[in-house]
């Protein structure tokens, strides 16, 4: 009894220090502050493969850079035609960028062949640069945000993507002060924990983590519904499950 009350002390004071610790975190990631990250009113593209990638993989860093009065575009590089549905897919991708905030004429949708929404075709990165590099010029963008070499899912197109902002990188292509976040892809068992992934994504190397709040959960989760062409039985456990409805961790190229 003498040694087990030193130890329940000491687990108690660590416990208590943990969840300070936790809480902290979590304050300085909801602030309108982040380090690195250019400042409220910067100009920021965010590059994705499919109508839906938007919600269902970019909703923190969306939502967490609107808290940095950013003015956020999109670039979505097919409509999603893959079971024919490109058209219905259009008009879904706008309704999910309206509930996150980002205006229809914000938002540019490619359609053409040389980029198809197909898992088993690999995009060309030369010319996934090239169409990304006009639309940065043109709009001024200070910001680029898109997918990791991992895609997150593994998908072929997003890590297309990845190759195309590298290759502009490599180049030096990019306008000046131009830089770019890519989103950490991250192994099935996190993907799946929400929030309960929070401390993981506190204590490993990132150079931005978004987490939504409350509000900003149930804003990501009305984004996602508008995808209604692509609500299978699954993408609702998605929807309750994955860390990227809550937290997006990202990393400077």
């Amino acid at each position: 009894m003498e040694v087990a009350a030193p130890l329940l002390c000491l687990a108690a004071a660590v416990l208590v220090w943990g969840v300070l610790w936790v809480w902290g975190s979590w304050e300085r990631m909801t602030r309108p502050e982040q380090a690195g990250l250019p400042g409220g009113g910067s100009r920021t593209l965010l590059v994705t493969a499919h109508p839906d990638d938007e919600a269902m993989f970019f909703a923190p860093t969306i939502l967490g850079l609107a808290r940095l009065r950013h003015q956020l575009f999109l670039l979505c590089f097919s409509a999603g035609n893959y079971y024919n549905q490109g058209e219905i897919r259009k008009k879904e991708l706008l309704q999910s960028c309206d509930v996150l905030g980002i205006p229809p004429s914000n938002v540019m949708l490619i359609e053409n062949r040389d980029f198809p929404d197909d898992p088993d075709v690999r995009w060309d990165p030369d010319r996934a640069a090239d169409v990304l590099l006009q639309h940065v010029e043109a709009n001024g963008i200070k910001l680029v945000v898109t997918f990791d070499e991992g895609g997150v899912s593994g998908h072929s197109n997003h890590v297309a993507l990845n190759a195309a902002v590298r290759t502009l990188q490599a180049e030096g292509k990019l306008p000046k002060g131009c830089s770019v976040l890519t989103l950490q892809s991250v192994n099935l068992l996190r993907k799946y924990l929400c929030l309960l992934d929070l401390p993981c994504s506190l204590l490993l190397a990132r150079d931005a983590l978004f987490v939504l709040t409350q509000r900003e959960a149930a804003q990501a989760q009305r984004a996602m519904s508008c995808h209604r062409s692509q609500l299978l039985w699954f993408r609702r456990l998605y929807m309750l499950f994955s860390r990227y409805m809550r937290i997006n961790s990202l990393n400077f190229l």
